[in-house]
């Protein structure tokens, strides 16, 4: 607003004066030497004006744009430490639910093996000593293989490291094959 009252100023200062200069008889078209210079100067100050409210209205704008474009990327910023913060919340829950449920399983099936190692043993005092080592023997084999699948489903659970190579079992890249020039492919089959 402040930027106005210059040439509001100026234009009703030179309106002032051409007044005051003007000729006391505005007889004919006396009044038409005082008209156009005042409209002249109004014009004048009218684009002036415009000028300065294009300005302003432009400034504006970009300030508006610049403070959305802010704003925009605090919200995306936001969002992905959500979603990041979700995700880490997530896997958290699934660990523990697997860690949970593996923790019951070990229990129940170190519970199996230790009445089939006790069934054993009973057995072996009681003189069935063939039955005894056989129910012995499936119960470490059991518990042994039921330990090393643990073993590797805890190795497979483990991320792989970054930078890392995986290591390849295989080599199955395909070698380069031979192109027949157009008209020969009959011949590859002979």
């Amino acid at each position: 607003m402040l930027k106005f009252i210059p040439g509001i100023l100026l234009l009703q200062t030179i309106t002032v004066a051409l007044v005051l200069i003007a000729p006391a008889d505005l007889s004919n078209w006396g009044w038409l030497r005082l008209a156009v210079p005042i409209l002249v100067a109004g014009f004048l100050s009218a684009f002036w004006f415009g000028s300065i409210a294009a300005n302003q209205r432009k400034d504006e704008i970009s300030k508006l744009k610049e403070d959305h474009a802010r704003e925009r990327e605090s919200i995306r910023v936001k969002a992905e430490r959500a979603k990041t913060r979700l995700v880490k919340q997530t896997q958290q829950k699934a660990m523990q639910a697997v860690r949970r449920s593996s923790r019951q399983s070990n229990i129940r099936v170190g519970l199996t093996f230790a009445a089939a190692a006790g069934l054993g043993s009973l057995l072996l005092l009681t003189q069935f000593v063939s039955v005894g080592l056989l129910v012995l023997t499936t119960a470490g084999g059991g518990l042994g293989g039921y330990l090393l699948r643990i073993r590797q489903e805890k190795g497979r659970m483990q991320l792989p490291r970054q930078g890392a190579a995986e290591t390849k079992l295989i080599d199955v890249t395909p070698g380069k094959t031979k192109q027949l020039p157009p008209g020969r492919e009959n011949e590859s089959d002979t």
